[in-house]
């Protein structure tokens, strides 16, 4: 006798069939995704963290209200994260992909940097350029994407097409990726079911990111409403009796957006955390609402967010809501708190087939004065779509494009991946280079090149400050090894074993006479430290020995592994 298969609104497929289809295909594709941190809080509310076994830094978190809903959603996230090369976003592709057919897609499109500043035509549209560069001072080189840092070669571009008229816009891969990260990004079983829950997605973010920074106070939903809905009023339930208190409002400003927020207010630190779901459907939004609350935390994890604010500005500040982006973990204004709402509660009801789904979403959109922009990726085997809606999908800010452009490191990258080759006026440029552009000295030098550091190497926790302070000991500059030696002494997270190091090359160069002082600094250092401090101060030693890693990565072994399963995914493409 067949078990019953399961379906869940919104979705164009059981859940049985969407995860064997998945898994299926991912293994096809050579992939081997483990489950780990099964969660289930309270009743109905279950994640699970889902990693790709060779290659840990592929993974992603699924939530649902049941074990197979969770675990749908952490297949369907991974294969969005393979397709729209998400999984390699932040890092360098290496030489190899930088300059071969296609360094992201077949359909890519490059455009050369003929000026400095004017950005080539054919990029975007006028609008679009304008909305980006309204001043025309960001330069074309500044659009190069981090992944490939092909100067040469121009500014790589991926066709998606505009929903009102049908046009295509060649979209700068540099601008998603410093812009829109994750956002609107989603695999279905069908188009329009991945497509209505990538705007989905978009809108709820739009409303959170507007609550936050407005600071505004939103209508209680009834206990009647939510008693429709019995598993969800279990699992709001699960969690007031765990001691917590729990805020169901309506999130739709009016009746004009299909979101909702639950906020958890924690009595043991005064915490607030707030999470918001969106959805046509009123039930599906509630939920995901909830299980986003919960995904990846038990209820001993709820400690920790932060109390609520008097302060709106800072609540509204740029970091504030990043941060809300990212965990969640930012701060609310005491106003959202109040129980004096500025809009009425409005029980709103879209639902309809995932076709319906997708058209609701986009006139709202559309209604608001936004295109909508959409690429579409089935080289897997697996609709995959990847919406931008300009002017409203944005997490980070337009003029991060201008002042913190993930690309900055382009032009520093060959030298530091050489950095044992380098002459010493070499090392001299570039550490100029380094304090011309004025980077924030706790920036991970990994992070700045694109580089998966490995664990135990001065690569997984080398910071600019520190790399300058190396540079200045390898050119012998007296004035920046002052300098570099004050941050490191300032800087918390320096390795311990290499603070030691700085620390006796600090005290080498202030006493007269190493030697009167031998038998003191090898009681204090001891004699490996002291050795490498010595050899490090005459320059005998750079980088504390670190190979150059050169342009191919060699003797990464993280960086390989990840490499490894980008060609997996491009032989497909």
């Amino acid at each position: 006798m067949n078990s019953p298969e399961h379906f869940i609104p919104g979705k164009d497929a059981s859940l049985e069939t969407t995860i064997a289809t998945l898994q299926a295909k991912l293994a096809a594709v050579g992939f081997r995704a483990e489950e780990h941190s099964w969660l289930n809080p309270v009743e109905g509310v279950w994640s699970v963290h889902l990693r790709e076994a060779d290659c840990p830094l592929l993974y992603t978190n699924g939530k649902g209200a049941t074990q197979l809903a969770a675990r749908a959603s952490a297949l369907g996230e991974f294969f969005e994260r393979l397709s729209c090369n998400y999984f390699w976003s932040h890092y360098y592709l290496g030489e190899a992909n930088a300059s071969g057919q296609f360094a992201h897609y077949p359909q890519e499109k490059w455009f050369a940097t003929h000026d400095e500043w004017e950005w080539p035509e054919g990029i975007l549209t006028p609008e679009l350029q304008a909305l980006y560069n309204p001043d025309g001072e960001i330069d074309s080189e500044a659009l190069v994407d981090m992944n490939t840092g092909n100067l040469e070669r121009g500014i790589c571009t991926i066709p998606y097409l505009r929903q009102r008229d049908g046009e295509t816009v060649f979209m700068p891969v540099n601008i998603i990726s410093n812009l829109y990260v994750s956002n609107g990004m989603s695999a279905g079983n069908t188009p329009t079911e991945a497509r209505a829950q990538a705007l989905s997605e978009i809108l709820e973010r739009h409303v959170k990111f507007k609550v936050i920074r407005e600071g505004l106070c939103l209508p209680e939903v009834p206990a009647e409403v939510i008693a429709r809905y019995p598993a969800i009023a279990a699992g709001i339930q699960g969690l007031r009796e765990a001691g917590f208190g729990i805020l169901v409002r309506d999130a739709s400003l009016g009746g004009e957006y299909p979101v909702i927020n639950v906020t958890l207010l924690n009595p043991h630190d005064q915490g607030v955390f707030v999470s918001f779901g969106a959805h046509p459907r009123f039930e599906v939004a509630l939920e995901r609402a909830l299980t986003e609350l919960l995904q990846g935390r038990a209820l001993a994890a709820l400690d920790g967010f932060p109390a609520a604010s008097h302060d709106l500005e800072d609540v509204a500040s740029v970091p504030n809501i990043e941060i809300h982006f990212v965990d969640s973990s930012g701060t609310v204004h005491w106003n959202f708190l109040a129980n004096t709402p500025d809009f009425a509660f409005c029980d709103w009801n879209f639902a309809g087939s995932t076709a319906e789904d997708f058209e609701r979403l986009a006139a709202i959109i559309h209604a608001a004065g936004h295109d909508i922009l959409i690429a579409d990726f089935t080289h897997l085997g697996v609709y995959t779509c990847r919406i931008i809606v300009p002017g409203m999908s944005e997490i980070y800010p337009l003029d991060e494009l201008d002042f913190d452009n993930n690309s900055i490191g382009n032009e520093l990258r060959p030298s530091i991946l050489h950095w044992q080759d380098l002459t010493e006026p070499q090392c001299a440029e570039l550490l100029e280079a380094l304090n011309d552009i004025d980077l924030d000295e706790q920036k991970p030098v990994a992070a700045l090149i694109g580089l998966a550091a490995d664990p135990d190497s001065l690569w997984a926790d080398l910071r600019v400050g520190e790399l300058k302070c190396l540079l200045a000991l390898a050119i012998g500059d007296e004035e920046a090894v002052d300098a570099g030696l004050l941050w490191v002494s300032n800087f918390s997270q320096i390795n311990p074993a290499r603070r030691r190091v700085y620390s006796c090359i600090e005290n080498l160069l202030r006493l007269d006479d190493d030697e009167r002082y031998m038998e003191a600094l090898l009681g204090l250092y001891g004699k490996e430290t002291l050795e490498l401090a010595m050899v490090t101060l005459s320059g005998e030693l750079r980088f504390f020995g670190t190979p150059s890693a050169g342009m191919n990565l060699e003797g990464c072994v993280m960086h390989g592994k990840l490499l490894e399963a980008y060609a997996k995914v491009q032989k497909l493409k």
